[in-house]
């Protein structure tokens, strides 16, 4: 039987899909927008499904399985990924005050990025170059 290895461009830690799973329980199915820098630097933007409006300007980066019926989309601008794209990104949350436009923002706890380079594997996959 063959290996079949997959291949994702984000995730999320146990720690930051317990919040999801708690704001979908207060606000309904969410999705997240990878911020490009003004307003909350680069943080990740929960929001409820409908309330951001993505556009054809904007990149699916996949979604991440937080133990819910749906899985959770995330989103980036198409500029930023133009910087990213060789970039895997991890959704974690950390004591702080969230962003002012995500709904984690009462909470107590905000999210954030980590982020790690794209092994040579996951390049030659996304078919930006590296080895198979």
């Amino acid at each position: 039987m063959p290996i079949t290895t997959q291949y994702d461009r984000v995730a999320v830690t146990d720690a930051a899909a317990t919040l999801v799973r708690e704001l979908t329980a207060q606000h309904g199915k969410l999705m997240f927008h990878q911020s490009g820098g003004c307003c909350d630097g680069s943080s990740p933007m929960c929001y409820p499904i409908g309330m951001f409006m993505t556009g054809p300007s904007d990149v699916s980066l996949g979604s991440i399985e937080v133990g819910l019926d749906d899985p959770v989309e995330i989103f980036m601008s198409e500029s930023q990924f133009e910087y990213w794209k060789y970039t895997h990104l991890t959704i974690d949350v950390v004591p702080g005050r969230g962003a002012g436009f995500s709904v984690e923002g009462p909470t107590g706890m905000r999210f954030l990025i980590r982020s790690r380079m794209l092994d040579h594997a996951e390049l030659a996959h996304f078919g930006l170059g590296g080895e198979s």
